[in-house]
C-alpha cells in the first residue's frame, strides 16, 4: 500500500470543515468517498467524488482503508465498532465516545483486529499550545503553579443542532471539555483529582453550555491547580492561557486561526503551507527575576500551528508502522476525566481520577 485510501462518515460540520480539507492536503491520503443523504452537497465542494447513502455502504466499500467517524457522539461507539470489524483503520473524533466502557471495548478490539485507531485531538496542533509546550519544556517559567485554559465565545442563540440538546453526549462538556483536558494531559499529566461545575447560562439552553473544572495535582506537580473554562455567554472574552511559575508568568490572547481558515473555504496543502497556522497574536512572557515592570515582560512570538500534521502521522503510522500521534489509551485518560468530572458534578464534590490501567 502506497496510499491509504479513506472514506468519510457523515458531511455535516465537522466533515466539511475539518476532515475532508485536511484529508486532501496531505500527500498519501486519498478522500476515496463519503457517505450521506445530501449527495448534492458533497459534490458542492468535491464533484465526482463518490457518496454512499449511509454508513454501513461506505464502510463496505473494498477501495476504503482507513474510515473517518466525525458524527454526533452518541454514534461514535457503533460506527468505530462496525469499521474495525470490517479490517478497516478507523480516526474517531472527540470525544472519543460517551462512556469509558465503550472507549475501552473498541481500544481492545482494535488491537485483536490489529487495525490503527486514533482520536482526534487536533488541538495538540493548536499556534498558541504548541507555543507553551516548547515554552514550558524551556524552563523559563519554572515550576509550573497555575495553568489556566479557557475556551469562551459569544454564541447567545442556542441553535438547533445536536451538540446544543439534552441527550447522551450532548453538551459544552462534551463539546469543547475533551479539547482542554487532553491538552492539559499533555501537558501535565494525569491530575489526582477533578472538580466540576456545570450550568445552564443562556436563555433557552436545553444543556450545559458553560464548565469550570479544576484539577488539582501532586507529585512533580504538587500545588499545582489547572483551571478549564468554557462558556457560551462571553461578550468580553479574556486571555486563552494563563500560566504561573515560580519564575514567570505567561498570558495569550486569541484563539488558534486554523479553524476560521477552513471555515471561510481554505484548503491548506502540507507541502505548500505558506503562512497556514499563522496567529498574530503573540502571547506576553514576565520574567522579573531581580527586576519588575517593563523591563521583566517581553513578546513570545507564537510558533504556526498545523492540523495537517495529525493527518500526516496517522498515514506515516499505517503505511511505515511509526506511532500512532493520538493512540486511543491517551484518548481513555480524557474519557476518564469527563466522567469523573460529571460524576462531581452529580455530587457537588472534588473527585478523585482513576489512575491509568497498565
Amino acid at each position: 500500500m502506497s496510499v491509504v485510501r479513506v472514506g468519510l462518515i457523515g458531511y455535516g460540520y465537522a466533515s466539511k470543515t475539518f476532515h475532508a480539507p485536511l484529508i486532501a492536503g496531505v500527500p498519501g491520503l486519498q478522500l476515496t468517498a463519503v457517505s450521506s443523504s445530501d449527495a448534492a452537497k458533497v459534490h458542492a465542494d468535491w464533484p465526482g467524488l463518490p457518496v454512499e447513502p449511509d454508513a454501513q455502504g461506505l464502510i463496505a466499500r473494498a477501495d476504503v482503508d482507513l474510515v473517518i467517524v466525525p458524527t454526533p457522539n452518541d454514534t461514535h461507539h457503533a460506527l468505530a465498532k462496525a469499521a474495525l470489524l470490517a479490517g478497516r483503520h478507523v480516526v474517531v473524533d472527540k470525544p472519543f465516545t460517551v462512556t469509558l466502557a465503550e472507549a475501552r471495548e473498541l481500544d481492545t478490539l482494535a488491537r485483536a483486529q490489529q487495525r490503527l485507531l486514533s482520536v482526534f485531538h487536533n488541538r495538540r496542533w493548536d499556534a498558541d499550545f504548541l507555543t507553551l509546550q516548547g515554552l514550558l519544556g524551556s524552563g523559563l517559567l519554572g515550576r509550573v503553579v497555575h495553568f489556566e485554559s479557557h475556551f469562551d465565545r459569544y454564541r447567545p442563540q442556542v441553535r438547533d443542532r445536536w451538540r446544543e440538546q439534552a441527550g447522551n453526549g450532548g453538551g459544552l462538556w462534551y463539546d469543547l471539555g475533551p479539547h482542554l483536558l487532553d491538552q492539559a494531559l499533555q501537558l501535565f499529566g494525569q491530575p489526582e483529582a477533578i472538580w466540576l461545575d456545570l450550568a445552564l447560562q443562556r436563555d433557552g439552553a436545553r444543556t450545559d453550555d458553560c464548565f469550570h473544572a479544576q484539577l488539582r495535582y501532586g507529585g512533580l506537580h504538587q500545588g499545582l491547580r489547572v483551571i478549564l473554562h468554557a462558556s457560551a455567554l462571553v461578550p468580553a472574552v479574556g486571555p486563552r492561557f494563563t500560566v504561573h511559575g515560580t519564575l514567570g508568568s505567561f498570558v495569550k490572547h486569541g484563539l488558534d486561526t486554523q479553524e476560521d481558515r477552513l471555515k471561510a473555504g481554505e484548503r491548506p496543502q502540507l507541502q505548500a503551507l505558506g503562512d497556514w497556522g499563522r496567529d498574530p497574536h503573540d502571547g506576553v512572557l514576565t520574567l522579573p527575576g531581580t527586576e519588575t515592570g517593563a523591563e521583566g515582560t517581553q513578546q513570545r512570538p507564537t510558533v504556526p500551528g498545523n492540523y495537517l500534521a495529525y493527518y500526516a502521522a496517522v498515514r506515516d503510522a499505517i503505511l511505515r508502522g511509526l506511532p500512532n500521534p493520538v493512540p486511543a489509551a491517551q484518548a481513555m485518560q480524557v474519557m476518564a476525566l469527563i466522567e469523573a468530572g460529571l460524576r462531581s458534578h452529580a455530587e457537588r464534590r472534588e473527585m478523585p481520577v482513576p489512575r491509568p490501567a497498565p
